[in-house]
């Protein structure tokens, strides 16, 4: 265990509030009621990549519609990230339910006019529980330092794929399963220091701790985790909400846990109740963190309710939301 890990400090928990409202599309724009994944570039602008008609939509921090692209260019969204550099990477997962699948990470200028390479060959999945790359990718992260990338894999896998910076393919490690350093669902993917990444093992109800070579480290429960960041010094974890008989159970997940970085959770918010309120989630499927503690949530809202029977609210459901750091 490194160092930054063991020398973590206490420090008094952060107090959030939800921003009613914020992020409202222009007419005509919609999410299809999944924002699948949200990312911040270095001036605190918002991109949210989504299963709308428009893959990619971008706000200012006080919730301005700026811009938007990728009509058409991607099959199943589901998660996004945004490096150094401001180079932003879309994850193009695949799976039954999300009607076929990509099956590749791209990077592109942030504006998305120019793709940078692309990881995997899109439309050809490798065969399922391989270990290859791809079957179902859900997240990428980039290592501040050696600029290597990790990518999460996920629906049709249990795998984690290392990468070099210019994207030659360097190694892989996991495998499916519910033993140390095994996955049920890779689902996100973040670097806890220089050393060590946390995965957030969705289907085993668990977050990973592992060495950038895979070597198991330790294990904290987690309810149905889907993302997880690191910003000043903490783990943010979001927790979707249960399916099917447990959906109306209270405080079952649907919430956003904030964690020390040796697991000791400080703080968790959103109602204990599931739903589309101002201060509720149904499942929280990414997040994302500005300069200020600010915190974005992407919910993939109306896969959930179709998951869990529930009748489908008039209109569009809530799929992104902003809690701000007070």
């Amino acid at each position: 265990m490194s160092e930054s890990r063991e020398s973590s400090i206490s420090v008094a928990a952060p107090v959030f509030e939800p921003v009613a409202g914020w992020g409202a599309l222009p007419e005509g724009m919609s999410f299809a009621g999944d924002a699948t994944s949200v990312a911040v570039d270095s001036n605190d602008n918002v991109h949210v990549f989504n299963r709308g008609p428009i893959a990619v939509v971008t706000f200012d921090r006080d919730g301005n519609y700026l811009s938007s692209w990728g009509e058409g260019e991607f099959v199943a969204p589901h998660g996004v990230a945004i490096d150094a550099d401001d180079a932003i990477y879309l994850v193009d997962s695949g799976g039954s339910y999300l009607g076929g699948g990509g099956h590749v990470v791209e990077k592109r200028t942030l504006d998305g006019e120019r793709i940078l390479f692309t990881l995997g060959q899109r439309g050809t999945n490798a065969p399922a529980h391989s270990g290859k790359p791809f079957n179902g990718p859900t997240d990428v992260v980039v290592h501040p330092h050696s600029r290597e990338l990790f990518v999460s894999d996920g629906y049709g896998n249990g795998a984690v794929h290392r990468y070099s910076p210019d994207g030659e393919h360097i190694e892989s490690w996991g495998s499916t399963g519910t033993r140390p350093g095994q996955f049920n669902l890779p689902h996100a993917i973040e670097l806890i220091d220089d050393d060590h990444l946390i995965v957030c093992d969705r289907e085993n109800f668990r977050l990973q701790i592992l060495t950038l070579d895979g070597e198991f480290v330790e294990q904290w429960f987690a309810h149905h985790p889907g993302a997880v960041r690191k910003a000043g010094g903490r783990l943010y974890v979001s927790e979707l909400g249960p399916i099917d008989y447990q959906w109306r159970v209270r405080g079952l997940g649907c919430c956003i846990r904030v964690l020390e970085l040796d697991g000791k959770e400080l703080t968790r918010f959103g109602n204990e109740d599931p739903g589309t309120g101002h201060d509720q989630f149904i499942a929280p499927h990414s997040l994302a963190i500005d300069s200020h503690g600010d915190v974005y949530i992407a919910e993939v809202s109306q896969t959930w309710l179709r998951f869990v029977k529930e009748e489908l609210p008039d209109g569009e459901v809530i799929s992104l939301r902003k809690w701000r750091s007070s």
